[in-house]
């Protein structure tokens, strides 16, 4: 534990002690600016050519330590987002097991509780995607970082001691906002602070340590919830288990700098260069010899965004063409990913088997993105999100077909695989598609509709289960992933080895 502890401030210090003016008081204990100060009230001359040549040495520094440490600390925020996330599918034999949940029409609202609780969740995350999280174009990336985390640790403690299922799934709805909100950010923040030569090994990187969670959950549901350690059920441990990870990553934080492409849309200059220069500083030390000059591109300045902004060319045909694929991606992959056990227990396998064989099945998240780091930067996003969902069509699709644990096992990886690959492709390429100034609003606008979309499909796959059995719900899947690939297919842009600033006014 205490080498685990040296190893994480030997993450923080670099960071902190290159700030110029740590020890002057003015950044007081994190190391970066206050997001307390105000943005310019004026305009000085040479503020493009100021923010142009943030954003240029922003995409000059090189694939180093301390440009991965970063990402690493990021993305283990987003840890115990997607922990939390996939927790529907494992934790609910226990709620069913204490009485809290029914099953089929016994449910609260007339149908199962486990599609109640799915749908509750991913109701709160359209509400924090769609309403919330565009605060962060207002007050910045990592401010609203570390409102969302707390907000989560709370709600997720009260619903873990809940003893109801209205008590459950109210708090599941509050804990969803907050998950909406963070997961956004992350994104958000991700896309602005890697260079551009590298931005979807980032975010392969990025869920590789992200996905790492879900058979977390799974080995730790496989574990727990069937037990009652020390008379407190097994589900409420998994789940209160995730809001102590979350004090974590709260003290991490600190680590983190505000994106200097936002402090330069705010006219905060000053802290945005200021951010540069320590990170920099850190740069050529990893790699030893001096960076490549900036190759500034125009940007436009244009303060805070608003919501019509997302409406006008080109970013119109964008924001409709992700919200179709986000609407039928969700269903493909949430509708595999939370009902693993169920399409399994479908096709003919105990419980206790098909908890387990779903933990083997989850092993491939991770590993799938691990694969792509060093390759994902080689090819267009949007040739990735099509290939990433034939492939999940094509082994949905033999899925159905299996009666053997082996090619329940095999099948289920692939398709596993498939959707790791889809999810890391399409949160690099949503994040490239809008400017600094509407990002996170259009972002979170258009992800919500995944959220919404998943509302209504846990309760489409919930009836698809019941009527048609497992070859059903595969269908259901198979025809959503073919909408996908149509959708990016025809009308995705080009994004690879573009600026930000290029990519959004193109």
């Amino acid at each position: 534990m205490i080498n685990l502890l040296g190893a994480i401030n030997r993450i923080k210090r670099p960071f902190i002690t290159n700030c110029k003016e740590y020890h002057s008081g003015l950044y007081k204990n994190s190391g970066w600016p206050s997001m307390n100060s105000s943005p310019r009230t004026g305009a000085p001359k040479g503020e493009q050519l100021r923010a142009a040549n943030i954003s240029a040495r922003i995409d000059r520094l090189p694939a180093v330590a301390t440009i991965w440490k970063l990402v690493a600390l990021l993305s283990i925020a987003g840890f115990f987002e997607l922990y939390d996330l996939f927790q529907t599918a494992y934790i609910s034999p226990g709620l069913i097991r204490d009485g809290i949940f029914a099953t089929g029409n016994q449910g609260l609202f007339g149908f199962s509780d486990q599609a109640a609780f799915a749908s509750a969740t991913f109701l709160g995350l359209f509400f924090g995607a769609s309403l919330v999280s565009p605060i962060a174009d207002r007050y910045g990336r990592r401010a609203i970082f570390t409102f969302a985390l707390i907000w989560y640790t709370i709600a997720t403690v009260i619903m873990g001691l809940q003893t109801s299922a209205l008590g459950v799934i109210g708090m599941r709805f509050v804990v969803g906002i907050g998950l909406g909100v963070e997961l956004v950010t992350i994104d958000t923040y991700l896309s602005e602070l890697v260079p551009k030569g590298i931005r979807s090994s980032a975010f392969a990187f990025a869920f590789f340590i992200q996905f790492l969670s879900v058979p977390s959950v799974a080995l730790m549901s496989w574990w727990l919830v069937p037990q009652a350690p020390f008379g407190f059920s097994g589900w409420r441990w998994v789940v209160i288990g995730s809001a102590v990870f979350a004090l974590f990553v709260w003290w991490l934080r600190s680590a983190l700098p505000e994106s200097p492409r936002w402090l330069a849309q705010q006219g905060r200059f000053d802290e945005a260069e200021l951010i540069m220069d320590g990170i920099e500083a850190r740069c050529i030390k990893d790699q030893g010899k001096p960076l490549d000059e900036p190759e500034p591109e125009k940007v436009a300045l244009s303060g805070n965004g608003r919501f019509a902004d997302m409406w006008q060319l080109p970013y119109r045909r964008r924001a409709l063409m992700l919200i179709v694929f986000h609407v039928f991606q969700a269903i493909g992959f949430f509708g595999f990913g939370n009902w693993l056990p169920a399409l399994l227990s479908g096709q003919g396998l105990s419980v206790t088997h098909s908890l387990g064989y779903a933990f083997v099945i989850t092993l491939a998240y991770p590993l799938g993105p691990l694969l792509f780091v060093k390759f994902a930067n080689r090819f267009e996003n949007k040739w990735q999100i099509v290939g990433s969902a034939l492939g999940a069509m094509i082994f949905g699709s033999l899925f159905a077909f299996q009666t053997s644990a082996a090619g329940l096992i095999f099948c289920g990886i692939m398709i596993t695989f498939c959707n790791a690959w889809l999810s890391f492709s399409y949160h690099s390429y949503q994040g490239e598609l809008f400017p600094t100034n509407i990002r996170a609003r259009a972002v979170g606008f258009c992800y919500s509709f995944s959220r919404l979309s998943t509302v209504f499909s846990s309760l489409l796959i919930g009836i698809f289960l019941d009527h048609f059995g497992t070859p059903g719900v595969l269908a259901f899947i198979v025809g959503s992933m073919l909408i996908v690939i149509i959708t990016i297919g025809r009308f995705g842009p080009r994004t690879r080895n573009l600026a930000l600033e290029q990519i959004a006014h193109r």
